[in-house]
């Protein structure tokens, strides 16, 4: 019987540690670093994902972020908010089912200025049949996500 309790305790402890260790859940990250390294200027510049660097590294939003380039850092700092992903860098489909999921650098895409990631390139297809709609529900849900 203990063993249940404290198994069905372990998401609630896990939930608490999160929040204790000040990191923002807004944001994708990995123990302080956005979007596990990736530069999130690179997909507005390249056209495609790369990893960034610690050597260019800015923090903003409570955590760090890496940058492939000095011109991309640069570009990052005059205009973080044009640069972010939407919804934290989480799956823009998971959020628009209610839920928050890591994403796969390579399963992108830009729509009027503004970077969302997908999960997988399967669940990027999902998104991609109906993006209006799933834009409306991830921005009815991003509220009560964001913080989750």
């Amino acid at each position: 019987m203990h063993r249940r309790t404290l198994l069905a305790l372990a998401p609630a402890l896990m939930i608490g540690s999160a929040r204790a260790d000040g990191l923002p859940r807004s944001i994708n990250h990995k123990a302080g670093v956005a979007l596990d390294g990736w530069d999130p200027v690179a997909w507005f510049t390249e056209g495609r994902p790369r990893r960034g660097s610690p050597a260019f590294s800015a923090e903003h939003a409570g955590v760090a972020w890496h940058f492939a380039s000095a011109a991309h850092l640069a570009r990052f700092q005059a205009d973080p908010a044009a640069h972010l992903p939407r919804y934290g860098g989480f799956c823009a489909f998971g959020v628009a089912r209610g839920y928050k999921v890591d994403i796969d650098p390579e399963a992108w895409h830009i729509r009027n200025g503004v970077l969302y990631l997908n999960y997988d390139r399967g669940v990027q297809r999902q998104w991609q049949r109906d993006i209006p709609g799933n834009i409306a529900r991830a921005e009815a849900n991003w509220a009560r996500l964001a913080e989750r």
